[in-house]
């Protein structure tokens, strides 16, 4: 078996920062959420929890992994929004109607509410 040279000297590590597309696609996408995170801050809605409301307004009730597969996120990381958005009572999450081990949620008129309040600054942003 022939030996990896593992070696990264700073030379390919700056090459790797100013030409890797997930390296730059990644810092971008910081920059874009922290300006978001900045400007939606008076609604009390993160723009991961927004992109939430959004997609169960046009998508609900919806599966919580029928919404993981469509907005191509881990599996957990809609379960993870949805904790706070339930608590304040933005969606609600019940038992699937075909499968109830599966969990469906929805938009509720308060979390529609919100979503309106919501809107004008993600345009602003």
């Amino acid at each position: 078996m022939a030996k990896q040279n593992t070696s990264c000297d700073f030379k390919q590590c700056r090459e790797i920062e100013q030409a890797c597309a997930i390296f730059n696609l990644r810092k971008a996408s910081r920059v874009v959420t922290q300006l978001y995170e900045e400007i939606m801050k008076p609604s009390g809605v993160l723009p991961t929890q927004f992109t939430l409301l959004v997609a169960t307004r046009t998508l609900g009730p919806i599966a919580i992994s029928q919404m993981a597969e469509v907005l191509v996120m881990d599996q957990t990381m809609p379960t993870r929004n949805l904790k706070p958005l339930e608590r304040e009572g933005l969606l609600s999450v019940v038992p699937g109607k075909e499968d109830q081990r599966s969990r469906e949620m929805s938009l509720t008129s308060k979390g529609l509410k919100r979503l309106e309040q919501a809107l004008p600054l993600w345009q602003e942003a």
